[in-house]
């Protein structure tokens, strides 16, 4: 392996020695009075070169036209990466170039320590032709020698290509020896240049380390920190990507808001998965040369960004505590692997930015903690006030601008005394109180006036105090409770907020009736009349409302409206008395929450050796009537409709079809969402004459529950086909495929049932697939 250069004498030519002196032998080492010349002169020009690039450059001059060459090339050794580099080539390119130190003439000089004259290098099997046909240059011979130290350690190799004079011109044993005295004289030179450039090298590099640490520790917002830090790691460590993981001590998770390629994804995981994780956990640096070789890696990262991770390095964050608080992940060295040095460098920059992460992520939490105390503050519906020793008014949230019928400009830095007067002087009096006291005040229903109106209040005074237990102020607390909030509060004890809200809003409108589309959702507990038989009155009423507070908890955190328990059964409605635009699939996804939450408790029934219940769910879309329902002496606020009934039938038919949760076409239609739902059947239910499509919905299962989903869902919907066109050998083979997929597939052992009745009793050619229900 060399480097191609131009032809044309070299800038720093020391002359056709061979012409001007005799050849002259020296007894002492072989070389004529000429070649010790020019040793002497070897000597004196690379020890004039100011730089190691120019004594690369000269001493390649030198040997290039000592030894009648057409091109030279000097490689120095990097013991860092184990590589020969050259940065000239007289008459070529100028530019770097790598090779290991094992490959090619070069490298096998370099191993072996010992100069070699390759007459034919096309012969060699050690020859690199990739420059050549990169070049065009043609290669014919090669004189290749090692550059010795005065301790005999080689330092690198120097080749000349193709001597001039000839086709049959070669180089010779004694071009070879030249070669070799050559190198040996420019060696202590060049040695003492190339500890300068290292010198020089690792001072900048521990320049531009302390100008970066000192650059971030002065950034005190996390994020922007966290972006300098693996910006600069990238840099520092010439790789393609970095990230930060932090750990948080709340959930033990590795998590990080900033990763180059990430965007603006969060990631989120357990401290002890993965790399990362074993890093954190173990405290030990862990350097991957291949990272899908690895165990430990995990390339669902890579599949989700599109990224290839080659190699990895990761390294604890440990704090001056000597406490581990992160991990810092970078993938991708450019040009290879991580090295030791890498490694190093690594962890002195952690340990370095550590404290700045510290008190960044400290910073962030104050933030955190104050910016949830004013969202929290202006959430409240009612007027918080805060005030100095001074009584000086600070802050008012949004509730007490509304409350106070005022304005920013109008409270803010003004007393207690200048603003709580005539009517409202009270107010002053009980802050100066409190104050004094230290004791907090409570004035219950309080008389005050704002802008003109009269309003009912409760009245909280609080003082201020720090940890240190110094007085910093007071706090003022009031909650209006006027005619109007009165009445709501009322009324909300007999029916959901929200619909007290609309009934407020809206008056006698919402009371009097209105049609509505909604969903509704209908569950009942399987086999109650067995329960309450083993467990008595106390414990069925307590086993009740443990069930129902799950179960009213999966309702309500999907925004549904509880419109009554019906015994052991529940009913609510989803769009009512406010519509979303998703109401359907809350409906959908309450249903499966419910059932997952029973699966929950029964389990942990079953640890205390008490029996599991069971249940079925029906969901329907449709226009139903809401209103006030009952006698002048009892009302309720109710659903009425076909739509309504048609969700209890589906809810009862859970039973005939082995299933938990049924879904109507009218629903599945209005579904946003993607789940896992097949099919079921077309049915008539009990009281109607015209085919409903039912859909079974399976993403309550898990999977031992229900094995296999897809393959159940793809034969069973083959079967369901040919049921349909009454092939049923065919229908029955399918069945029988999504039985062999899931043994305990209810379904499918219904259909297999049904196929083998119609072949006994065929349902004529005018059958149009619909199953007419006998029962409720």
């Amino acid at each position: 392996m060399r480097r191609p250069s131009s032809k044309g004498p070299s800038k720093l030519s020391v002359g056709n020695w061979r012409r001007i002196v005799p050849k002259s032998k020296n007894p002492v080492d072989g070389l004529s009075l000429a070649e010790a010349k020019i040793l002497l002169e070897v000597a004196r020009r690379v020890a004039d070169g100011k730089t190691l690039d120019e004594q690369l450059e000269t001493l390649v001059a030198l040997v290039t036209e000592a030894t009648g060459a057409d091109r030279g090339t000097l490689f120095v050794n990097d013991p860092s990466t184990q590589e020969l580099y050259s940065r000239v080539t007289v008459g070529g390119l100028k530019r770097e170039i790598r090779i290991l130190n094992t490959t090619g003439i070069a490298g096998k000089v370099f191993q072996q320590g010992k100069g070699v004259v390759v007459k034919d290098v096309y012969k060699d099997p050690s020859f690199n032709k990739t420059v050549d046909e990169q070049t065009g240059y043609r290669t014919k011979s090669i004189a290749c020698a090692p550059i010795r130290t005065v301790r005999g350690e080689v330092i690198g190799v120097v080749e000349v290509l193709n001597r001039k004079g000839g086709k049959e011109a070669h180089f010779t044993p004694k071009d070879l020896k030249l070669l070799e005295a050559m190198a040996t004289q420019a060696s202590v030179s060049l040695q003492r240049s190339l500890l300068v450039e290292l010198a020089e090298r690792e001072k900048a590099k521990e320049a531009e380390f302390l100008s970066v640490v000192s650059e971030i520790s002065g950034e005190i917002k996390l994020g922007s920190l966290l972006a300098k830090i693996i910006g600069t790691i990238t840099r520092l460590l010439h790789a393609e990507r970095s990230t930060l993981f932090i750990n948080d001590e709340k959930t033990n998770e590795l998590y990080t808001e900033v990763g180059e390629g990430l965007g603006a994804t969060q990631i989120r995981f357990p401290n002890h998965m993965g790399i990362a994780g074993t890093v954190f956990t173990s405290a030990k640096t862990v350097n991957i040369q291949h990272a899908y070789a690895d165990l430990r890696f995990n390339p669902g990262f890579d599949k989700k960004t599109g990224f290839f991770t080659r190699s990895i390095l990761c390294t604890p964050v440990i704090n001056k505590a000597g406490k581990v608080i992160g991990a810092t992940q970078v993938l991708n060295k450019r040009g290879g692997a991580f090295t030791h040095e890498d490694e190093a460098k690594l962890k002195a920059f952690t340990a370095q930015v550590s404290v700045a992460l510290e008190n960044a992520k400290l910073f962030d939490d104050v933030q955190n903690m104050k910016n949830y105390a004013e969202s929290m503050l202006e959430s409240m519906s009612n007027a918080v006030v805060t005030l100095n020793e001074e009584g000086v008014i600070q802050t008012c949230n949004k509730a007490g601008y509304k409350i106070l019928k005022t304005s920013g400009k109008e409270i803010l830095k003004k007393k207690a005394s200048e603003f709580f007067m005539g009517k409202n002087a009270w107010i002053e009096e009980k802050i100066r109180s409190t104050a004094e006291s230290k004791e907090p005040a409570l004035v219950m229903d309080a008389e005050m006036e704002w802008g003109g109106e009269k309003a009912s209040a409760n009245v909280s005074v609080l003082p201020l105090i720090s940890v240190k237990e110094k007085p910093l102020g007071s706090l003022l607390m009031i909650e209006d409770i006027s005619d109007e909030k009165r009445m709501k509060g009322t009324m909300a004890r007999y029916m959901d907020p929200a619909i007290a809200d609309q009934l407020m809003a809206t008056g006698k409108e919402v009371l009097g009736g209105n049609i509505s589309e909604a969903s509704v959702l209908f569950s009942d507990v399987r086999s109650f009349t067995t329960l309450t038989e083993s467990l008595g009155a106390q414990g069925t009423v307590g086993l009740l409302n443990e069930y129902f507070t799950l179960m009213v908890d999966c309702l309500q955190k999907e925004g549904g409206m509880l419109d009554k328990f019906i015994g052991d059964a529940i009913m609510a409605i989803f769009g009512l008395p406010l519509p979303r635009e998703d109401d359907a699939d809350r409906s959908v996804r309450a249903g499966i929450g419910m059932l997952q939450e029973l699966d929950r408790f029964n389990a942990a029934r079953k640890e205390r050796g008490m029996m599991a219940i069971d249940m079925g769910l029906g969901i329907n879309t449709d226009e139903i009537v809401s209103g006030n329902i009952g006698s002048p002496k009892r009302m309720n606020y109710t659903v009425i409709g076909d739509g309504v009934n048609l969700a209890a039938r589906l809810e009862t038919a859970c039973k005939q079809y082995g299933a938990k949760m049924l879904v109507s076409d009218a629903t599945v239609k209005k579904l946003k969402g993607t789940y896992r739902m097949r099919e079921a059947d077309r049915v008539v239910v009990k009281g109607k004459t015209e085919p409903v499509v039912i859909f079974e919905c399976l993403d309550y299962h898990t999977d031992t529950s229900f094995p296999n989903p897809m393959e159940v869902i793809n034969h069973f919907k083959d079967g369901l086909g040919k049921y349909r066109k009454q092939d049923w050998d065919k229908a029955k083979a399918a069945f029988a495929e999504a039985l062999k997929a899931h043994p305990g597939d209810k379904l499918s052992k219904i259909y297999t049932e049904r196929c083998d009745y119609f072949q006994k009793n065929s349902p004529g050619e005018k059958w149009d697939g619909v199953w007419v229900m006998k029962e409720k």
